[in-house]
């Protein structure tokens, strides 16, 4: 019942990643937002339906939300000076014995600074100015979880530190090297283990090295008629092993569930031995779920090497979908509607009305006079007809997915749900555009910082009865504290609602600030990404949803999950990794 796929190893030598991705800022080298000498927005490359094509309003938007100029550029230091690296503090006898294995391995500066951080705003602005700090010394490669064993072994053997590299996505400080850390430093990019060992066609699951990125694990799953529908934000570059170490969330969970909620088995290599269940079974009752040690550890424990997850056969059916709301209270009600009678969408998503207006931004240029007339139209019934107040109005998008009859079923229930609320269909053409918008709205930050513009997003999980609380206290809180701290202009402070639950839901934030006149911007966005985690605490809202807690949000572990439970973490890292070999320091 199980299909061999040895052959679908997308190949066999350490392929550069940084050859073919940025290393000071987000994705693809050839991909970006810019400005172009007519002053218009376009977005380079080949890769996006959105790519090639030119972005009317987006320059109005940004100057007018920012107070920003596009005569005023603060460009990024374009290429890496070694000289700006320290020289790695190399363990000789380490490497010796880690050469005879012929495990590839390297020590050069791009190699180093490349896996030595991820995609915090005080990371890439740092890149950005060509400040480098602590990195890894060795990039090592494993090609199988045998080689990993070997890694750790040695490791052990000359006390080094090791830290997991998956895909580099992190935005918790989860891949920064702790300055403090005198031992040399191994960054484990687990790049090479890319493979899906086998498919069980009868079980419905495939057993999947952990090195491979989302997008190449659907690609190659397609080509067998399946899919594991695991689609976070940063599929394209996050691999499936960071997906289990963070306990990931992806855009269509309601459908095929979280990470958690997928994995049946996982191999995982620490400083103690190999940890794994005995078997492949759906559910067991043999105390404590050890899958629930290893989900969320964020390489505090050791290398996830393997994963045996559930696959369904690809849909037969796909259809986008959008609504319009009056408003963002009506939006969030018709929400919790939706998921109290258990009928959500593949993914359904409410912007508020500044992302829906920063949406509406990102618009390409229309092709032909009729399709404009269109847009006017709607826009005409809407606002005017139906007496929508454009500055309070909000949007949510829709897929779904399944049976074709089944999904036109669904469709109508969810609509007819959405106009108890007083929404409106909006059309097919939006919810898609939205959809696609989530892959390339990462790249607007680097376009940002590019015009002295800084931002972030960040989440949270929170029950039904405080969603609205949350959004609008969360929000003012932004606004008054870029105030207090000198910021010139008024922020953007914005949010989505982008999961449901029976009992809440995830909500997601964005905010970015002009910081012209600051001395010391990265600090004064921290202080204020620091005072609305706060408020998100105060106001019933979880530590996080699914970016995980690394370095960055650990200060608030303790209150998270009390005095026990850090005990319980703190003896299970002693128990499994007493030498704190793997050293990241994130979580505890």
């Amino acid at each position: 019942c199980r299909t061999s796929c040895s052959c679908m190893h997308p190949g066999n030598i350490v392929v550069g990643v940084q050859e073919i991705l940025k290393w000071n800022g987000w994705g693809y080298s050839d991909t970006r937002f810019l400005f172009n000498k007519k002053g218009q927005a376009e977005f380079t490359g080949k890769r996006y339906r959105l790519s090639g094509m030119i972005i009317p309003a987006l320059q109005n938007w940004f100057e007018g939300t920012f107070g920003a100029s596009v005569q005023h550029k603060s460009p990024a230091m374009p290429i890496l000076t070694s000289s700006a690296v320290q020289p790695p503090t190399l363990n000789e006898a380490f490497v010796d014995e880690l050469k005879s294995t012929g495990i590839p391995c390297s020590h050069d500066a791009e190699d180093r600074v490349f896996r030595g951080h991820g995609h915090c705003l005080h990371e890439v602005f740092a890149l950005r100015e060509g400040k480098v700090g602590r990195v890894p010394d060795i990039v090592v490669w494993p090609n199988c979880h045998n080689d990993v064993v070997k890694i750790v072994e040695l490791a052990c053997k000359h006390n080094v530190c090791l830290i997991p590299y998956g895909g580099g996505t992190s935005v918790s400080s989860a891949l920064e090297c702790p300055p403090e850390e005198t031992r040399c430093i191994v960054s484990l990019d687990t790049s090479q283990m890319n493979r899906i060992l086998w498919i069980d066609e009868k079980n419905l699951t495939a057993h999947v090295e952990a090195g491979i990125v989302g997008q190449e694990l659907e690609r190659l799953l397609n080509e067998s008629g399946y899919c594991t529908g695991h689609e976070p934000d940063s599929m394209e570059f996050s691999s499936l092993g960071g997906w289990v170490a963070t306990r990931a969330s992806g855009m269509k969970k309601n459908i095929y569930g979280n990470i958690e909620d997928l994995v049946v088995h996982v191999k995982m290599v620490t400083p103690q031995g190999v940890i794994e269940k005995g078997c492949q079974c759906p559910r067991m009752s043999t105390g404590p779920d050890i899958h629930h040690f290893i989900m969320g550890s964020e390489g505090t424990l050791g290398v996830v090497t393997e994963v045996t997850m559930k696959i369904r056969p690809m849909p037969e059916y796909q259809k986008y979908g959008s609504v319009v709301f009056p408003n963002f209270e009506q939006g969030v009600a018709c929400l919790r509607e939706v998921a109290k009678q258990r009928c959500a969408p593949a993914s359904i998503r409410l912007m508020d009305n500044e992302q829906f207006k920063f949406g509406h931004a990102l618009k390409p240029q229309v092709s032909s006079i009729f399709t404009s007339f269109l847009d006017g139209l709607k826009k005409f019934y809407i606002t005017k007809f139906k007496g929508f107040d454009p500055d309070r109005l909000c949007v949510a998008t829709l897929l779904f997915e399944g049976d074709r009859e089944k999904v036109l079923q669904h469709e109508k229930q969810v609509y007819d749900i959405a106009a108890k609320f007083g929404g409106l269909a909006a059309g097919e053409d939006n919810g898609q555009r939205g959809y696609m918008l989530t892959f390339v709205i990462a790249y607007l930050r680097d376009l940002g910082m590019d015009y002295y513009v800084i931002g972030e997003s960040f989440e949270t999980s929170v029950p039904w009865d405080r969603v609205l609380d949350i959004c609008r206290n969360v929000k003012a809180r932004i606004i008054q504290e870029c105030k207090d701290k000198g910021v010139q202009f008024s922020p953007l402070s914005t949010c989505r609602v982008t999961q449901t639950y029976d009992a809440g839901a995830c909500v997601y934030f964005y905010f970015a600030f002009n910081y012209r006149g600051l001395s010391d911007p990265v600090h004064v966005y921290e202080q204020v990404e620091h005072a609305a985690r706060e408020e998100i605490l105060a106001n019933g809202g979880s530590l996080s949803h699914h970016h995980g807690v690394g370095k960055l949000r650990k200060e608030w572990m303790r209150e998270t999950i009390s005095d026990v439970g850090m005990g319980m973490l703190k003896s299970v890292k002693n128990y499994v990794d007493p030498k704190n070999i793997f050293g990241n320091r994130n979580l505890i």
